[in-house]
């Protein structure tokens, strides 16, 4: 395929996934951190207990039944709950698209000098996985089941 650079292998892309040879699994570090194991319309799957509600996700703990259900209706106490979890970077995850909230509803976490970054629930929960995988104190605020 070709690209504004030429052919894909002359604009210095890698790939790592090699069909000859085997992929290299290895056991997850921490088993007993808050994993997001899946996520449907109707629910996400931490570990192996199902959640219907939006919630805040961390390592070690989870807020169930967090009242929000739109990213419009955010506000600074929601995020509060995120904030007193001391994380170095907040996922919002907006729901089924992506929809950027009042900025002052962040303003708990602007105060304590915690990163935020604004994404749709799927992508908030691939990089909440990703980040705890590197051993980040990370904390996903998720809108679920909308």
């Amino acid at each position: 395929m070709a690209t504004r650079f030429g052919a894909w292998g002359d604009c210095g892309i890698v790939s790592f996934f090699d069909r000859n040879r085997p992929m290299q699994l290895t056991r997850d570090a921490a088993p007993d951190a808050n994993i997001i194991t899946g996520l449907a319309a109707d629910g996400l799957r931490i570990r192996e207990r199902v959640y219907t509600g939006s919630l805040i996700v961390s390592a070690d703990t989870v807020i169930a039944d967090w009242p929000v259900t739109r990213a419009d209706a955010l506000t600074p106490a929601h995020m509060l709950q995120a904030a007193e979890l001391a994380p170095q970077i907040v996922l919002f995850g907006s729901g089924d698209s992506l929809v950027f909230p009042d900025p002052a509803a962040f303003a708990p976490l602007y105060e304590r000098g915690v990163g935020v970054e604004v994404m749709d629930t799927a992508a908030a929960c691939r990089t909440y996985n990703v980040l705890l995988g590197e051993g980040r104190k990370v904390v996903a605020a998720l809108i679920v089941g909308q």
